[in-house]
């Protein structure tokens, strides 16, 4: 089978990174995969056995033309039975321009819950507001004119697959539910940077950006540390946000119980070293970061988002709160200080859980594969 991946991971050009090894797992399970996407400078056309890279380099304004454009051209030159976006947005909208005028298949990769009311909303009156991007109700729009046009549909979670089967009904082909890739394998435990005024501490790992709700934390942090002010949290991550939450561990009078680490390579390493893992995410399509924190062995605080009720059941195996509600999160908080069978007992049946759902998974590349096969035989009503 030959397929086109359009894609948006600047990384698989880097030929030491996990994504290039994920993609030559990917090409060996299709046969011939091709992938367009846009790249560093430097990057150049790359084939390997199966694998052929394709870079594009152009700006934002331009890339839905530039990455449909060379998608349709590869199409034709290569005879590309299936192409499959990353998304159903900017590269759902290339791909679906890419296949036009041609014998082409269109499959969409879903991996963000994007009907969530998250995705747009700003916050609440229990919340910080936080500015989301105004681009994410355009995206909608461009999800409800590509996703009935594909002929086949892979989301991560049972969550997207219903919240779809919900908005479009028949109108789409039925999804396939195929997470993401994760590492079973623990690395051994690293000590957090030593700071004497924490005797519990928090972690979060995660991309600092709006929708990451970071600021939910903080002000969580901000109502337990009244009650128990040797609690401290460690942010792990960059990302646009990192300024204005600092800016407001500052207004918190939090600075001396937030840590900043920035980008971490052993951020897995680090979350068994902590007391708790917390995460406010406004919506999620997976939440790897749930099954690396239940690997770990770390207590899970989270917002009911991704893979929560799916892999994790709240209250059994995860502690789980809604989404823009620091009071809850502090609450969670509170409850593993305060119930030490609790704190006990969660990891334990989390990290079950997790090694259950790993289990369950099977081959990733070869399901990939095969979903995108069923697109060629799919016919639309």
């Amino acid at each position: 089978m030959k397929v086109l991946f359009i894609s948006n991971d600047p990384t698989i050009f880097d030929v030491s990174s996990e994504s290039r090894a994920r993609m030559h797992a990917y090409a060996s399970a299709i046969g011939e995969l091709h992938i367009v996407s846009a790249a560093p400078a430097a990057a150049r056309k790359f084939q390997e056995g199966g694998l052929f890279l394709h870079p594009i380099h152009a700006w934002k304004l331009f890339r839905v033309h530039t990455l449909a454009k060379r998608a349709h051209a590869l199409i034709l030159e290569h005879g590309i039975e299936v192409v499959s976006a990353q998304d159903p947005f900017e590269h759902g909208l290339a791909a679906l321009r890419a296949v036009r005028g041609t014998s082409a298949r269109l499959h969409v990769q879903v991996h963000t819950d994007f009907l969530s009311p998250w995705f747009v909303r700003s916050g609440n009156w229990r919340s910080p507001a936080i500015r989301m991007p105004f681009l994410n109700r355009y995206r909608r729009r461009i999800a409800d004119e590509v996703l009935p046009q594909a002929h086949g549909i892979r989301v991560v979670s049972e969550r997207i697959r219903a919240s779809l089967v919900e908005r479009y009904g028949s109108h789409i082909a039925l999804p396939s539910v195929i997470p993401v890739a994760v590492d079973a394998n623990v690395p051994e435990p690293v000590r957090l940077p030593t700071h004497p005024a924490f005797t519990f501490a928090l972690i979060s790992v995660g991309r600092l950006e709006p929708e990451k709700r970071i600021e939910d934390i903080l002000a969580a942090l901000a109502l337990v540390t009244k009650q128990y002010p040797t609690v401290g949290l460690f942010i792990v991550g960059e990302g646009r946000e990192r300024a204005r939450l600092e800016r407001m561990t500052r207004s918190l009078d939090l600075t001396s119980k937030v840590v900043f680490l920035g980008n971490r390579p052993g951020a897995r390493a680090l979350m068994g070293s902590a007391q708790a893992f917390i995460q406010a995410s406004a919506y999620e399509g997976y939440g790897r970061t749930l099954i690396e924190a239940a690997l770990a062995k770390v207590p899970i605080i989270t917002t009911d988002v991704g893979i929560v009720g799916e892999v994790f059941k709240g209250y059994e195996e995860i502690l789980a709160a809604p989404v823009g509600d620091p009071t809850a999160l502090s609450l969670a908080i509170v409850g593993l200080i305060e119930d030490n069978a609790v704190r006990q007992e969660l990891p334990v049946r989390a990290e079950a859980a997790a090694r259950a759902h790993l289990a369950s998974v099977g081959d990733l590349p070869l399901r990939v594969a095969a979903d995108i096969a069923s697109a060629v035989h799919y016919d639309k009503v």
